[in-house]
């Protein structure tokens, strides 16, 4: 598997990991805004996922645009709120993403 895959693969799972928060902050807090800010950046993910399925290259910008949005949201809200749950462990989830995501561009 090349890393172009490899990379349009943890963008998926991002996706999910993504979706999931957002679900979990709408139980765990009835927050109907992480609910649907989770599931559209889920979605947006998953869409870029699956561009990159049809032209690797444009999917993956595409997906470092989504996780550069993300990366300075939850940062954002680190500062704001000072707690590592659940901003500061979706930060490191999308930064790492986000490394592998331009890692394969770069060596392309």
């Amino acid at each position: 598997m090349q890393l172009g895959q490899i990379a349009s693969y943890v963008v998926l799972v991002t996706a999910i990991l993504v979706a999931a928060g957002g679900t979990m902050g709408f139980v765990k807090a009835n927050s109907k805004a992480s609910l649907i800010a989770g599931l559209a950046s889920g979605a947006a993910l998953a869409g870029c996922f699956a561009f990159s399925m049809a032209d690797q290259q444009n999917g993956l910008i595409a997906s470092i645009v989504v996780l550069l949005i993300l990366n300075g949201m939850f940062a954002m809200r680190l500062v704001k709120t000072k707690k590592f749950m659940p901003n500061g462990l979706m930060l490191i989830i999308s930064s790492v993403a986000e490394i592998v995501v331009f890692a394969a561009l770069l060596f392309k």
